[in-house]
């Protein structure tokens, strides 16, 4: 159940935007939101396990390495609420 969160929580949102004619604004907000939150947390986790706990040890391109990358990270926060909210749209 848990799991279901960040999607329900895209479709709450696109819903919204959709009772003023702007779902499509939404889901792409939605996904916007979503891809910087879970970049941001691949960067945390890069920081913690990788980095010594210091952000300068991090290169750029670091957070999009996939052993920071979890199925629960990618499927759950990440495809999940992005596929909720443009099927939304979509259909």
């Amino acid at each position: 159940m848990f799991n279901l969160i960040h999607p329900v929580m895209a479709l709450v949102i696109v819903l919204v935007f959709d009772q003023f004619g702007l779902s499509l604004v939404g889901a792409v907000l939605v996904s916007a939101f979503f891809a910087g939150r879970e970049h941001a947390q691949a960067e945390y986790k890069w920081i913690e396990h990788y980095g010594n706990g210091k952000r300068a040890n991090m290169k750029w391109w670091n957070a999009f390495e996939p052993r920071v990358w979890d199925f629960h990270s990618w499927f759950w926060n990440l495809v999940a609420p992005i596929g909720v909210a443009f099927s939304f749209v979509l259909l």
